[in-house]
């Protein structure tokens, strides 16, 4: 029977544990930012070329987003100004729960976490244009602990499993990952 210490525990794991990385920097403030939306008039035939430049920059930003993230959990920093660099809306506002609630815990996460992501999907003529990114993260070597005296969190496991995420072009040119999630039930 898990309590509801531990359901909480592996609701909070969920939401970060896209929150991973090695760290990042930036001093870029914090900007509100929207993706592109409207009708085409007709769909837009894009280039292979073009797909492989968005599939390249929406990488970027995933691993960008893994890099803030980390940096921001590292610090319990949940307004680090790199999440804005990478992240947007609605994962922005999870991801800065996550670390807000693991601040609150005294919880730090400790290790490293393995990444492999590769492009799935480029949809250049949805509005906001989209890239669909699927990883394999091994988090084997990476613990939720308490910081204050490193002891794992109960409830809390590592391993290989499935995440996904989904970046979007926005006005400015910059792609952002704006949804993510982990897949524990599915080892990769």
């Amino acid at each position: 029977m898990r309590t509801r210490q531990s359901r909480r525990w592996e609701i909070f794991l969920l939401s970060i544990v896209l929150v991973v990385g090695s760290a990042g920097c930036g001093t870029e403030p914090e900007a509100v930012t929207r993706p592109l939306t409207g009708r085409a008039a007709a769909p837009a035939a894009h280039s292979s070329a073009e797909e492989n430049a968005a599939g390249k920059a929406a990488l970027a930003a995933y691993s960008g987003y893994l890099d803030a993230s980390r940096a921001a959990s590292a610090r319990s920093d949940p307004s680090h100004p790199a999440l804005t660099r990478f992240l947007a809306d609605p994962l922005l506002t999870r991801v800065r729960m996550a670390i807000l609630d693991a601040k609150e815990h005294g919880a730090m996460r400790t290790g490293k976490l393995v990444s492999d992501p590769e492009v799935v999907s480029v949809d250049l003529a949805a509005r906001p244009p989209t890239v669909e990114i699927q990883d394999c993260l091994d988090a084997s070597g990476y613990r939720l602990v308490y910081a204050k005296d490193r002891k794992a969190v109960p409830g809390t496991r590592g391993g290989r499993y499935l995440a996904t995420a989904t970046a979007v072009r926005y006005p400015d040119g910059r792609w952002l990952i704006n949804g993510g999630a982990a897949h524990q039930d599915q080892p990769c």
